[in-house]
């Protein structure tokens, strides 16, 4: 039954393949605009509270460069940029609605004020500073905020058309659904089918999906679950359209307009940008230390293996990652060249004949997991995060997603290096579906409660199971 759902694409996959080149061309990423404009919005910002103190030090003492005014900008930006960033000063919203952005500024201006107060007061150096001119120096930081915060809108609204997301409409049968700043495709055109579990359909709509912020889906009614369960599993924003949620009234529904156009909210992204950033930093921290302390040893492995048969050294294959996208994974190679397995079909055994004498050594050790570390600086993997497996890969004698329907939905992250399924001990061959179901219950669970002081114990964990019976 597996080799049959593997082996089968539908007449529509290849039928339309220039359509989907011209589909598929991967969406600038917004989200990079977005953090390119955040962080201009910091460093402007930091720009005017001290233009607004010096202009007040300068209209209230008659002195531009007066000392008393720069140290008292200073010791208020660590504490505003905080606040800010707690009180979403720099989010999406504050790009295209100029109201909320000053609101939400002067909020964070007050708050920094009465802390600023309270610090001077306890360390009693109130009196070192005049009161009309920090007064007058938040004034007019607020004024001047408020003016770019305005302009940073305008030029928004003019420059990128309004366009701070990706949103991808995908027209399957349902009703229609035109949504502004957003691109529509046919998932007829493209030959896009939710139910189907070939590893290259899920491809080919992760592909479609990548860079996407958000995801509407307009599909009939016995369609919604398929393409529920997908968006769950991409790590996407996702919505189905919905006419009857607008007339009930449901929760968890997001309404677009007063003429009905409602959507199901069904899937988000498992990490926000802050989180995505703290996990990114992590992993090119780790990876780059990784490759640097490695470097002699994979230098030595690699010579080992070319002596041992003149081979080459590493061992490529197609793994699928984050939102069901392919990418080659690399490994050393640990068998013969004859007859090493690119598809997975076939897990290796305890006294597997194709493994090479160094490959028997490094698999044992883990070692030939070492050359991962340039997937992670390249993002393509993570250092923490669901193994990422073989195409082929089956328990008993059948592929993994069809031992369990929850098994798409580990790729809503970064595949890692090592996860919490391995440092529990669930690894090796999956000779019986319970051993894919012990992994994917880790996996989901890691997924459902990340964080990065989590990240870090795995890691110190992975360092107890380098060594396992298992691995082999």
């Amino acid at each position: 039954m597996g080799s049959q759902t593997m082996n089968k694409l539908s007449g529509q996959f290849f039928a339309a393949e220039e359509l989907r080149d011209a589909q598929f061309r991967t969406p600038k990423s917004l989200e990079k605009r977005r953090l390119r404009a955040y962080i201009a919005m910091l460093l402007l910002d930091a720009l005017l509270l001290h233009a607004g103190f010096l202009i007040a030090a300068f209209a209230y003492e008659g002195v531009w460069w007066e000392p008393r005014a720069l140290l008292a900008v200073q010791t208020l930006l660590p504490i505003f940029f905080t606040i800010g960033l707690y009180n979403a000063s720099y989010c999406a919203r504050a790009l295209v609605d100029w109201g909320y952005a000053i609101r939400q500024n002067a909020v964070a201006l007050v708050i920094s004020a009465g802390l600023i107060n309270f610090v001077a007061f306890y360390t009693k150096s109130n009196a070192d500073f005049s009161r009309v001119a920090i007064s007058l120096g938040f004034i007019f930081s607020f004024v001047l905020m408020a003016a770019a915060r305005r302009s940073i809108v305008t030029f928004i609204e003019n420059v990128w058309k309004g366009r701070i997301r990706n949103r991808l409409v995908i027209d399957d049968g349902g009703p229609s659904f035109a949504l502004e700043n957003s691109k529509t495709v046919s998932a007829a055109e493209l030959g896009l089918n939710p139910a189907d579990h070939d590893p290259l359909m899920r491809d080919l709509i992760g592909q479609l999906l990548r860079h996407q912020d958000s995801v509407v889906v307009s599909c009939p009614l016995d369609r919604r679950d398929e393409w529920s369960m997908l968006l769950k599993s991409a790590g996407v924003h996702g919505e189905v359209v919905s006419t009857r949620a607008y007339e009930l009234g449901a929760l968890g529904v997001q309404h677009y307009d007063e003429q009905g156009r409602s959507t199901l909210v069904v899937s988000a992204g498992p990490l926000g940008m802050r989180a995505r950033a703290a996990k990114r930093i992590f992993d090119i921290s780790a990876a780059v230390l990784g490759l640097i302390v490695f470097a002699p040893l994979l230098a030595l492995i690699a010579l080992l293996i070319k002596l041992e048969d003149g081979g080459p050294v590493l061992f490529v294959q197609d793994r699928m990652g984050r939102g069901h996208r392919l990418f080659p994974m690399y490994k050393f190679r640990s068998m013969a060249v004859a007859q090493s397995d690119h598809e997975g079909a076939r897990s290796a055994s305890r006294d597997d004949e194709r493994v090479t004498r160094i490959g028997r050594f490094i698999r044992a050790n883990s070692l030939d997991e070492l050359p991962q570390l340039w997937n992670v600086l390249r993002g393509e993997m993570a250092i923490v995060g669901p193994r990422p497996h073989a195409l082929k890969s089956q328990a008993g004698d059948k592929f993994f997603w069809e031992v369990d329907q929850r098994y798409w939905g580990r790729h809503s992250l970064k595949p890692g290096l090592t996860g919490l399924a391995q440092v529990r001990g669930h690894r090796g061959a999956t000779e019986k579906e319970a051993d894919l179901v012990d992994r994917l219950q880790s996996d989901l669970e890691y997924i459902a409660g990340w964080n990065l002081s989590r990240d870090i114990r795995i890691v110190l964990s992975t360092l107890k199971v380098l060594r396992h019976e298992r691995a082999y």
